[in-house]
Protein backbone atom coordinates (compact mmCIF):
# COMPACT_ATOMS: atom_id res chain seq x y z
CA UNK A 1 0.00 0.00 0.00
CA UNK A 2 1.54 3.01 -1.10
CA UNK A 3 2.47 5.64 1.79
CA UNK A 4 0.34 9.79 1.99
CA UNK A 5 1.73 9.88 5.55
CA UNK A 6 5.23 10.27 6.86
CA UNK A 7 6.44 6.42 7.54
CA UNK A 8 7.42 5.67 10.91
CA UNK A 9 11.44 5.23 11.56
CA UNK A 10 12.36 2.62 13.78
CA UNK A 11 12.14 1.26 17.15
CA UNK A 12 14.92 -0.10 19.60
CA UNK A 13 14.52 -1.69 23.31
CA UNK A 14 17.41 -3.52 24.80
CA UNK A 15 17.64 -5.07 28.46
CA UNK A 16 20.41 -6.30 30.89
CA UNK A 17 20.39 -8.71 33.71
CA UNK A 18 17.03 -10.00 33.93
CA UNK A 19 16.15 -14.03 33.37
CA UNK A 20 13.50 -13.21 31.00
CA UNK A 21 15.04 -10.69 29.05
CA UNK A 22 13.39 -12.17 25.48
CA UNK A 23 9.98 -11.58 26.99
CA UNK A 24 10.67 -8.57 28.22
CA UNK A 25 11.95 -7.24 24.84
CA UNK A 26 8.76 -8.62 22.77
CA UNK A 27 6.50 -6.79 24.96
CA UNK A 28 8.90 -3.85 24.53
CA UNK A 29 8.64 -4.22 20.83
CA UNK A 30 5.09 -4.58 21.00
CA UNK A 31 4.80 -1.14 22.62
CA UNK A 32 7.09 0.20 19.83
CA UNK A 33 5.41 -1.63 17.28
CA UNK A 34 4.00 2.44 16.15
CA UNK A 35 7.30 2.78 15.16
CA UNK A 36 8.34 0.07 12.43
CA UNK A 37 5.46 -2.43 10.87
CA UNK A 38 8.28 -3.97 8.54
CA UNK A 39 9.68 -6.37 10.28
CA UNK A 40 11.09 -7.17 14.08
CA UNK A 41 13.69 -9.04 15.71
CA UNK A 42 15.31 -9.98 19.27
CA UNK A 43 18.89 -11.50 19.84
CA UNK A 44 19.83 -12.52 23.30
CA UNK A 45 22.96 -13.30 25.06
CA UNK A 46 23.94 -15.08 28.43
CA UNK A 47 27.45 -13.62 29.10
CA UNK A 48 30.86 -14.18 27.57
CA UNK A 49 31.51 -17.51 26.03
CA UNK A 50 28.10 -18.31 25.34
CA UNK A 51 26.21 -18.40 21.20
CA UNK A 52 23.62 -15.10 20.73
CA UNK A 53 20.72 -16.48 19.84
CA UNK A 54 18.59 -14.35 16.88
CA UNK A 55 14.79 -14.58 15.53
CA UNK A 56 13.97 -11.74 12.75
CA UNK A 57 11.08 -12.00 10.52
CA UNK A 58 8.92 -10.00 8.09
CA UNK A 59 5.81 -8.73 9.65
CA UNK A 60 4.50 -7.38 12.82
CA UNK A 61 5.57 -8.46 16.17
CA UNK A 62 2.65 -10.79 17.09
CA UNK A 63 3.34 -12.05 14.30
CA UNK A 64 7.28 -12.49 14.33
CA UNK A 65 7.26 -14.41 17.45
CA UNK A 66 5.12 -17.41 19.01
CA UNK A 67 5.83 -19.01 22.26
CA UNK A 68 8.19 -21.39 20.94
CA UNK A 69 10.39 -18.84 19.30
CA UNK A 70 10.42 -16.79 22.42
CA UNK A 71 11.50 -19.88 24.22
CA UNK A 72 14.33 -20.31 22.14
CA UNK A 73 15.90 -17.45 23.23
CA UNK A 74 17.53 -17.73 26.08
CA UNK A 75 19.92 -15.18 28.03
CA UNK A 76 19.37 -12.78 30.66
CA UNK A 77 20.18 -9.83 28.07
CA UNK A 78 18.59 -9.05 24.90
CA UNK A 79 18.26 -5.78 22.31
CA UNK A 80 15.78 -5.87 20.17
CA UNK A 81 14.18 -3.78 16.60
CA UNK A 82 11.24 -3.01 15.21
CA UNK A 83 11.90 -1.36 11.73
CA UNK A 84 10.12 0.75 8.36
CA UNK A 85 12.87 0.82 6.13
CA UNK A 86 14.23 4.40 5.35
CA UNK A 87 17.21 3.32 3.70
CA UNK A 88 17.43 -0.17 1.91
CA UNK A 89 15.10 -2.31 0.43
CA UNK A 90 12.23 -4.14 2.74
CA UNK A 91 13.07 -7.38 2.94
CA UNK A 92 13.94 -10.35 5.40
CA UNK A 93 17.95 -9.67 4.94
CA UNK A 94 18.16 -5.95 6.06
CA UNK A 95 15.72 -7.06 9.09
CA UNK A 96 17.50 -6.06 12.37
CA UNK A 97 19.13 -6.68 14.85
CA UNK A 98 22.06 -7.49 13.10
CA UNK A 99 24.43 -10.06 13.94
CA UNK A 100 28.23 -10.72 13.39
CA UNK A 101 31.18 -12.30 14.51
CA UNK A 102 34.00 -11.17 14.42
CA UNK A 103 37.75 -10.25 16.02
CA UNK A 104 36.14 -8.81 19.23
CA UNK A 105 33.15 -11.72 19.56
CA UNK A 106 30.18 -11.92 18.93
CA UNK A 107 28.42 -8.42 18.53
CA UNK A 108 24.58 -7.14 17.23
CA UNK A 109 23.41 -3.97 16.92
CA UNK A 110 19.81 -2.34 16.24
CA UNK A 111 19.50 1.27 14.77
CA UNK A 112 17.35 3.74 14.51
CA UNK A 113 17.83 6.62 12.39
CA UNK A 114 19.80 7.55 9.22
CA UNK A 115 23.31 8.14 8.80
CA UNK A 116 24.51 11.32 6.01
CA UNK A 117 27.49 9.71 5.28
CA UNK A 118 26.50 5.89 4.78
CA UNK A 119 27.65 6.20 1.13
CA UNK A 120 31.13 7.33 1.69
CA UNK A 121 31.55 5.24 4.72
CA UNK A 122 30.52 2.15 2.55
CA UNK A 123 32.71 2.93 -0.10
CA UNK A 124 35.66 3.17 2.00
CA UNK A 125 35.12 -0.02 3.91
CA UNK A 126 34.60 -2.21 0.74
CA UNK A 127 37.77 -0.80 -0.77
CA UNK A 128 39.52 -2.05 2.38
CA UNK A 129 37.92 -5.49 1.56
CA UNK A 130 34.83 -5.11 3.90
CA UNK A 131 31.65 -7.59 2.65
CA UNK A 132 28.33 -6.51 2.89
CA UNK A 133 25.54 -8.60 3.68
CA UNK A 134 22.47 -6.01 3.49
CA UNK A 135 21.93 -2.82 2.43
CA UNK A 136 20.88 -0.67 5.36
CA UNK A 137 23.06 1.63 7.23
CA UNK A 138 23.34 0.01 10.33
CA UNK A 139 25.70 -2.53 8.53
CA UNK A 140 28.34 0.06 8.29
CA UNK A 141 28.23 0.62 12.02
CA UNK A 142 28.99 -3.12 12.44
CA UNK A 143 31.73 -3.26 10.61
CA UNK A 144 33.01 0.07 11.61
CA UNK A 145 32.79 -1.41 15.38
CA UNK A 146 34.19 -5.02 14.63
CA UNK A 147 37.50 -2.67 13.50
CA UNK A 148 38.99 -1.75 16.85
CA UNK A 149 40.17 -3.96 19.49
CA UNK A 150 39.81 -2.20 22.63
CA UNK A 151 37.34 0.09 24.12
CA UNK A 152 38.83 3.30 23.66
CA UNK A 153 39.02 2.08 19.78
CA UNK A 154 34.72 1.48 19.50
CA UNK A 155 34.39 4.83 20.81
CA UNK A 156 36.81 6.11 18.03
CA UNK A 157 34.57 3.87 15.53
CA UNK A 158 31.67 5.65 16.37
CA UNK A 159 32.89 9.10 15.73
CA UNK A 160 32.92 8.14 12.17
CA UNK A 161 29.58 7.84 11.50
CA UNK A 162 27.27 11.46 11.56
CA UNK A 163 23.49 11.88 11.07
CA UNK A 164 21.09 11.14 13.24
CA UNK A 165 21.43 7.78 15.56
CA UNK A 166 20.05 5.87 18.35
CA UNK A 167 21.83 2.78 18.80
CA UNK A 168 21.17 -0.12 21.29
CA UNK A 169 24.55 -2.60 20.58
CA UNK A 170 25.35 -6.07 22.73
CA UNK A 171 28.57 -7.72 22.91
CA UNK A 172 29.99 -11.03 24.91
CA UNK A 173 29.98 -8.97 28.30
CA UNK A 174 28.04 -5.76 27.47
CA UNK A 175 25.16 -3.43 26.34
CA UNK A 176 25.19 0.16 24.96
CA UNK A 177 22.84 2.83 24.28
CA UNK A 178 24.09 5.49 21.61
CA UNK A 179 22.51 8.85 21.07
CA UNK A 180 24.10 10.96 18.25
CA UNK A 181 25.53 14.47 19.39
CA UNK A 182 22.18 16.27 18.08
CA UNK A 183 19.71 13.78 19.88
CA UNK A 184 17.85 13.89 16.13
CA UNK A 185 16.09 10.36 17.99
CA UNK A 186 14.99 9.84 21.09
CA UNK A 187 16.12 6.69 23.80
CA UNK A 188 15.41 6.68 27.61
CA UNK A 189 16.93 4.75 30.07
CA UNK A 190 14.69 2.43 32.94
CA UNK A 191 15.14 0.04 35.50
CA UNK A 192 13.16 -3.27 36.39
CA UNK A 193 13.89 -5.56 39.34
CA UNK A 194 17.79 -4.86 39.44
CA UNK A 195 17.71 -4.90 35.30
CA UNK A 196 18.48 -1.92 33.08
CA UNK A 197 15.94 -1.23 29.71
CA UNK A 198 16.60 0.85 26.81
CA UNK A 199 13.87 2.10 24.60
CA UNK A 200 13.10 4.58 22.25
CA UNK A 201 10.20 5.66 24.64
CA UNK A 202 8.85 5.34 27.39
CA UNK A 203 5.42 3.89 26.71
CA UNK A 204 8.00 0.71 26.56
CA UNK A 205 8.69 1.42 30.41
CA UNK A 206 4.80 1.65 31.62
CA UNK A 207 4.56 -2.24 29.48
CA UNK A 208 6.67 -3.72 31.47
CA UNK A 209 6.44 -1.99 34.58
CA UNK A 210 9.81 -0.39 34.71
CA UNK A 211 11.18 2.69 36.32
CA UNK A 212 11.58 5.59 34.02
CA UNK A 213 15.08 6.67 35.26
CA UNK A 214 16.32 9.48 32.33
CA UNK A 215 16.55 9.83 28.98
CA UNK A 216 20.24 9.21 27.36
CA UNK A 217 21.83 12.64 26.59
CA UNK A 218 22.69 13.98 23.15
CA UNK A 219 26.49 12.24 22.15
CA UNK A 220 26.34 9.85 25.29
CA UNK A 221 27.42 6.76 25.14
CA UNK A 222 26.06 4.41 28.12
CA UNK A 223 28.09 1.21 29.05
CA UNK A 224 25.61 -1.86 31.09
CA UNK A 225 27.24 -4.46 32.03
CA UNK A 226 27.98 -6.35 35.76
CA UNK A 227 29.51 -3.63 37.15
CA UNK A 228 26.74 -0.99 36.53
CA UNK A 229 25.93 1.82 34.18
CA UNK A 230 28.88 4.33 33.16
CA UNK A 231 28.44 7.29 30.31
CA UNK A 232 31.17 7.84 28.26
CA UNK A 233 30.66 11.08 26.09
CA UNK A 234 33.18 10.50 22.83
CA UNK A 235 31.89 13.26 20.60
CA UNK A 236 32.09 16.66 19.98
CA UNK A 237 29.25 18.95 21.60
CA UNK A 238 26.94 20.19 19.01
CA UNK A 239 23.55 21.70 19.13
CA UNK A 240 20.92 19.79 20.00
CA UNK A 241 18.58 19.05 17.41
CA UNK A 242 15.74 17.21 18.36
CA UNK A 243 13.28 16.30 15.66
CA UNK A 244 9.86 17.89 15.70
CA UNK A 245 8.13 15.28 14.06
CA UNK A 246 8.79 13.25 17.36
CA UNK A 247 6.26 15.33 19.33
CA UNK A 248 3.53 16.50 16.22
CA UNK A 249 3.26 12.43 15.28
CA UNK A 250 6.05 9.73 15.39
CA UNK A 251 5.97 9.13 19.41
CA UNK A 252 2.99 7.98 21.12
CA UNK A 253 0.96 10.21 23.00
CA UNK A 254 1.40 8.45 26.14
CA UNK A 255 5.38 8.68 25.85
CA UNK A 256 7.57 11.14 27.75
CA UNK A 257 9.75 13.40 25.85
CA UNK A 258 11.59 16.14 27.20
CA UNK A 259 9.81 15.64 31.07
CA UNK A 260 6.57 16.09 29.07
CA UNK A 261 4.20 14.31 27.90
CA UNK A 262 3.56 13.84 24.18
CA UNK A 263 -0.57 14.31 24.45
CA UNK A 264 0.11 17.06 26.11
CA UNK A 265 2.24 18.60 23.91
CA UNK A 266 -0.95 17.41 20.53
CA UNK A 267 -3.29 19.14 22.37
CA UNK A 268 -1.29 22.18 23.37
CA UNK A 269 -0.52 22.46 19.18
CA UNK A 270 -4.00 22.10 18.76
CA UNK A 271 -4.54 25.24 21.03
CA UNK A 272 -2.20 26.87 19.46
CA UNK A 273 -3.07 26.27 15.87
CA UNK A 274 -6.86 27.82 16.86
CA UNK A 275 -6.12 30.86 18.04
CA UNK A 276 -3.68 30.93 14.75
CA UNK A 277 -6.94 29.95 12.54
CA UNK A 278 -9.57 30.35 14.25
CA UNK A 279 -13.07 29.51 12.15
CA UNK A 280 -16.95 29.37 12.85
CA UNK A 281 -17.96 25.80 12.89
CA UNK A 282 -19.80 23.12 14.47
CA UNK A 283 -17.71 20.19 14.74
CA UNK A 284 -14.40 19.05 14.83
CA UNK A 285 -13.34 15.93 13.52
CA UNK A 286 -9.85 14.57 14.23
CA UNK A 287 -7.75 12.23 11.63
CA UNK A 288 -7.34 9.15 13.90
CA UNK A 289 -5.08 8.44 15.61
CA UNK A 290 -2.15 10.96 15.30
CA UNK A 291 -4.59 14.20 14.94
CA UNK A 292 -6.57 13.10 18.22
CA UNK A 293 -5.31 15.11 20.87
CA UNK A 294 -4.96 18.57 18.22
CA UNK A 295 -8.44 18.22 17.25
CA UNK A 296 -9.33 17.99 21.13
CA UNK A 297 -7.19 21.32 22.06
CA UNK A 298 -8.29 23.19 19.22
CA UNK A 299 -12.16 22.21 19.84
CA UNK A 300 -11.66 22.89 23.52
CA UNK A 301 -9.88 26.83 22.71
CA UNK A 302 -12.56 27.45 20.33
CA UNK A 303 -15.56 25.96 22.64
CA UNK A 304 -16.99 23.92 19.50
CA UNK A 305 -18.05 20.29 19.63
CA UNK A 306 -15.78 17.29 19.24
CA UNK A 307 -16.42 13.98 17.49
CA UNK A 308 -14.98 10.91 15.84
CA UNK A 309 -16.33 10.98 12.94
CA UNK A 310 -13.57 8.70 10.98
CA UNK A 311 -13.24 5.06 12.38
CA UNK A 312 -10.09 2.99 11.33
CA UNK A 313 -9.41 -0.36 10.85
CA UNK A 314 -6.86 -1.19 13.00
CA UNK A 315 -6.35 -4.51 10.98
CA UNK A 316 -5.31 -3.28 7.27
CA UNK A 317 -2.02 -5.06 7.28
CA UNK A 318 -0.11 -4.76 3.79
CA UNK A 319 -2.93 -4.79 0.85
CA UNK A 320 -1.68 -7.18 -2.03
CA UNK A 321 -4.39 -6.75 -4.43
CA UNK A 322 -5.20 -3.06 -5.15
CA UNK A 323 -8.67 -2.92 -6.71
CA UNK A 324 -8.68 0.44 -7.80
CA UNK A 325 -10.63 -0.24 -10.86
CA UNK A 326 -13.62 -1.96 -8.27
CA UNK A 327 -13.33 0.40 -5.17
CA UNK A 328 -12.67 3.84 -5.69
CA UNK A 329 -10.37 5.50 -2.95
CA UNK A 330 -9.60 1.92 -1.62
CA UNK A 331 -6.27 2.89 -0.07
CA UNK A 332 -8.22 5.54 1.56
CA UNK A 333 -11.49 3.88 2.51
CA UNK A 334 -9.75 0.75 3.58
CA UNK A 335 -8.23 2.51 6.54
CA UNK A 336 -10.86 5.43 7.43
CA UNK A 337 -14.32 5.12 7.28
CA UNK A 338 -16.68 8.33 7.13
CA UNK A 339 -19.62 8.56 9.95
CA UNK A 340 -22.07 10.25 7.31
CA UNK A 341 -24.53 10.89 9.58
CA UNK A 342 -22.06 13.12 11.85
CA UNK A 343 -21.33 15.77 9.76
CA UNK A 344 -24.18 15.62 7.35
CA UNK A 345 -25.66 19.87 7.31
CA UNK A 346 -22.67 20.89 9.28
CA UNK A 347 -19.95 22.84 9.18
CA UNK A 348 -16.81 20.81 9.95
CA UNK A 349 -13.12 21.09 10.69
CA UNK A 350 -11.02 18.17 10.12
CA UNK A 351 -8.09 18.29 12.45
CA UNK A 352 -4.74 16.54 10.76
CA UNK A 353 -1.28 16.38 11.80
CA UNK A 354 0.38 16.85 8.73
CA UNK A 355 0.12 17.39 4.78
CA UNK A 356 3.02 14.95 2.97
CA UNK A 357 1.68 14.26 -0.71
CA UNK A 358 -2.23 15.64 -0.26
CA UNK A 359 -3.61 13.03 -1.64
CA UNK A 360 -5.08 11.60 1.60
CA UNK A 361 -6.02 14.57 2.89
CA UNK A 362 -7.96 15.44 -0.72
CA UNK A 363 -9.69 12.32 -0.21
CA UNK A 364 -11.08 13.01 3.45
CA UNK A 365 -12.59 16.33 1.73
CA UNK A 366 -14.53 14.43 -0.85
CA UNK A 367 -15.94 11.90 1.04
CA UNK A 368 -16.82 14.67 3.84
CA UNK A 369 -18.59 16.43 0.89
CA UNK A 370 -20.02 13.10 -0.84
CA UNK A 371 -21.99 12.53 2.88
CA UNK A 372 -23.43 16.05 3.07
CA UNK A 373 -20.71 18.57 4.78
CA UNK A 374 -21.85 22.09 4.55
CA UNK A 375 -18.43 23.22 4.72
CA UNK A 376 -14.92 21.72 4.99
CA UNK A 377 -12.23 23.37 6.97
CA UNK A 378 -8.73 21.95 7.07
CA UNK A 379 -6.67 22.68 9.83
CA UNK A 380 -2.79 21.12 10.50
CA UNK A 381 -1.20 21.20 13.51
CA UNK A 382 2.50 21.81 11.94
CA UNK A 383 3.68 23.86 9.15
CA UNK A 384 4.01 23.00 5.99
CA UNK A 385 6.48 20.36 4.64
CA UNK A 386 8.81 21.41 1.91
CA UNK A 387 11.85 19.79 2.60
CA UNK A 388 13.17 16.13 2.50
CA UNK A 389 14.22 14.93 5.73
CA UNK A 390 17.68 13.32 5.63
CA UNK A 391 17.71 11.92 9.30
CA UNK A 392 15.24 8.48 9.60
CA UNK A 393 11.94 9.65 8.11
CA UNK A 394 10.78 8.47 4.70
CA UNK A 395 9.52 11.80 3.83
CA UNK A 396 9.89 11.76 -0.27
CA UNK A 397 11.63 14.13 -2.31
CA UNK A 398 10.70 17.68 -2.00
CA UNK A 399 9.21 17.32 -5.36
CA UNK A 400 6.38 15.10 -4.25
CA UNK A 401 5.92 17.65 -1.12
CA UNK A 402 2.09 19.00 -1.99
CA UNK A 403 3.87 22.37 0.24
CA UNK A 404 6.94 23.07 -1.70
CA UNK A 405 5.20 22.75 -5.22
CA UNK A 406 1.76 24.87 -4.30
CA UNK A 407 0.78 28.05 -2.51
CA UNK A 408 -1.31 27.73 0.42
CA UNK A 409 -4.28 28.81 -1.78
CA UNK A 410 -3.66 26.19 -4.43
CA UNK A 411 -3.55 23.69 -1.68
CA UNK A 412 -6.68 24.85 -0.48
CA UNK A 413 -8.28 24.09 -4.59
CA UNK A 414 -6.01 20.67 -4.82
CA UNK A 415 -7.62 19.52 -1.53
CA UNK A 416 -10.98 21.50 -2.54
CA UNK A 417 -11.73 22.59 1.02
CA UNK A 418 -13.95 25.86 2.49
CA UNK A 419 -10.33 27.19 4.33
CA UNK A 420 -6.77 25.40 5.06
CA UNK A 421 -4.28 26.50 7.63
CA UNK A 422 -1.41 25.60 9.18
CA UNK A 423 0.52 25.73 12.83
CA UNK A 424 3.35 27.84 12.26
CA UNK A 425 6.84 27.23 13.77
CA UNK A 426 6.91 29.75 16.84
CA UNK A 427 3.48 28.47 17.61
CA UNK A 428 4.35 24.56 17.51
CA UNK A 429 7.65 25.43 19.49
CA UNK A 430 5.32 26.92 22.45
CA UNK A 431 3.50 23.76 22.72
CA UNK A 432 6.50 22.28 23.37
CA UNK A 433 7.68 24.48 26.57
CA UNK A 434 11.21 24.32 25.16
CA UNK A 435 13.06 26.84 22.41
CA UNK A 436 13.52 26.67 19.09
CA UNK A 437 17.16 26.39 19.26
CA UNK A 438 16.43 22.44 20.78
CA UNK A 439 14.66 20.91 17.39
CA UNK A 440 15.43 20.03 13.83
CA UNK A 441 12.48 21.92 11.71
CA UNK A 442 14.28 21.13 8.43
CA UNK A 443 11.22 19.50 7.01
CA UNK A 444 9.40 22.76 7.77
CA UNK A 445 12.67 25.69 6.54
CA UNK A 446 15.11 23.90 5.19
CA UNK A 447 18.16 24.35 7.74
CA UNK A 448 19.77 20.71 8.28
CA UNK A 449 21.70 20.75 11.37
CA UNK A 450 24.22 17.84 9.70
CA UNK A 451 25.07 19.14 6.23
CA UNK A 452 24.23 16.75 3.16
CA UNK A 453 26.47 17.05 -0.06
CA UNK A 454 23.78 14.79 -2.38
CA UNK A 455 26.26 14.82 -5.00
CA UNK A 456 28.77 12.71 -3.26
CA UNK A 457 26.46 9.87 -2.31
CA UNK A 458 25.38 10.37 -5.95
CA UNK A 459 28.57 9.71 -7.17
CA UNK A 460 29.44 6.73 -5.25
CA UNK A 461 26.05 5.24 -6.33
CA UNK A 462 27.30 5.66 -9.77
CA UNK A 463 30.67 4.39 -9.17
CA UNK A 464 29.15 1.09 -8.00
CA UNK A 465 27.02 0.92 -11.17
CA UNK A 466 30.26 1.66 -12.80
CA UNK A 467 32.52 -0.95 -11.95
CA UNK A 468 35.12 0.86 -14.69
CA UNK A 469 34.53 4.09 -13.66
CA UNK A 470 37.97 5.81 -12.84
CA UNK A 471 37.88 7.79 -9.79
CA UNK A 472 40.43 10.40 -9.73
CA UNK A 473 40.11 11.23 -13.35
CA UNK A 474 36.37 12.17 -13.33
CA UNK A 475 35.57 13.38 -10.07
CA UNK A 476 38.92 14.28 -8.24
CA UNK A 477 37.18 17.28 -6.33
CA UNK A 478 34.73 14.76 -4.88
CA UNK A 479 37.25 11.55 -4.55
CA UNK A 480 39.17 14.13 -2.43
CA UNK A 481 35.94 15.06 -0.29
CA UNK A 482 34.71 11.57 -0.05
CA UNK A 483 38.51 9.81 1.16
Amino acid sequence: MKHHKPTHECGVFAVFGHPNAAVLTYYGLFALQHRGQESAGIVTANGPGTPFNRHVAMGLVSQVFTPPDLDRLKGTRAIGHVRYSTTGSSNLTNAQPLMVDCALGQLAIGHNGNLVNAGVLRDELEQRGSIFQTTVDSEIILHLLAQPVDASGVLAALRKIQGAFSLVMMSEKQIIGVRDPFGFRPLSLGLLDGAYVLSSETCAFDLIHAEFIREIEPGEVVIIDESGVRSEYPFKAEKRAFCMFEYVYFARPDSIISDINVARVRTAMGRELARLHPVEADLVVPVPDSGNYAALGFAEELGIPYNHAFVRNHYIGRTFLQPTQLIRDFNVRVKLNLIKEAVTGKRVVVVDDSIVRGTTARARVVNMREAGAKEVHMRISCPPHKHACHYGIDFPDPEKLLANQCTLEEIRDYLGADSIGYLDVPGMVRATGQEEKNFCLACFNGDYPVPVDPKVDKFIMERRQRKDLIVTDEHPELFDKAF
